[in-house]
C-alpha cells in the first residue's frame, strides 16, 4: 500500500513544472526548524550565514528571511541564495 501511495506521489511531482517544484521545496523549508548554513552570491559577491535552531521562511515578493546567529534580521533574494542543512 505504501508503494501505492510513493509511486503517486512521485507522478504527481513529475508532472508540476519546475517552477511549481521550486515553490514547493521553499514552502517545506518555511516549517523546518533545524541548523542551517545560507550562502548569497551574485558575481563576485558572496555572503554566508549560520543559523542554529531557527527557521527560514519566504515571501510572494522573491526573498527569503531568517534571523542569523548574531541576532541579525536577513533577507536575500531567493534566485541566488543556497540553503544547506548543516549538523
Amino acid at each position: 500500500m505504501n508503494i501505492i501511495k510513493l509511486s503517486g506521489l512521485l507522478v504527481l511531482l513529475a508532472g508540476c513544472t519546475q517552477d511549481q517544484q521550486n515553490q514547493l521545496s521553499r514552502k517545506a523549508v518555511e516549517f523546518l526548524d533545524g541548523n542551517y548554513l545560507i550562502t548569497y552570491a551574485n558575481g563576485s559577491t558572496t555572503k554566508s550565514w549560520t543559523i542554529s535552531s531557527g527557521k527560514v521562511t519566504t515571501s510572494e515578493k522573491g526573498y527569503y528571511y531568517f534571523w542569523d546567529n548574531k541576532k541579525h534580521y536577513v533577507q536575500t533574494p531567493i534566485e541566488n541564495t543556497f540553503i544547506e542543512e548543516i549538523d
